[in-house]
């Protein structure tokens, strides 16, 4: 349940990212509420999942989904360069984050 949580808490972190990006300094009420709600239910994930899985496994995972997350959408949604290497950087997080669950 621990893992299943962290990874939900890590999409969450994509969200507030963006949410924060979109509030525009928090001058826009609705992308600055979803970037409260968002970023107090991912840091309560975390601390959830961190009861039952190391905090330096913990805290790399979740920050590699959000990162990875926040990329994606930057390249998917909001027109930022989808480069070869960019992507290849964003597998390379990927693969560091599956081999520290599969050698948790």
């Amino acid at each position: 349940m621990a893992w299943i949580v962290l990874v939900l808490s890590g999409l969450l972190e994509t969200v507030w990212a963006v949410a924060l990006d979109r509030s525009a300094g928090f001058s826009r009420p609705l992308p600055s509420a979803v970037f409260g709600v968002s970023l107090v239910a991912s840091m309560a994930g975390l601390a959830y999942a961190l009861r039952d899985i190391p905090v330096g496994t913990g805290y790399a995972v979740w920050v590699g989904i959000g990162a990875v997350g926040t990329a994606l959408v930057g390249m998917l949604a909001l027109h930022e360069p989808a480069t070869l290497p960019r992507i290849g950087c964003l597998l390379l997080v990927v693969a560091g984050v599956v081999g520290l669950k599969l050698f948790h």
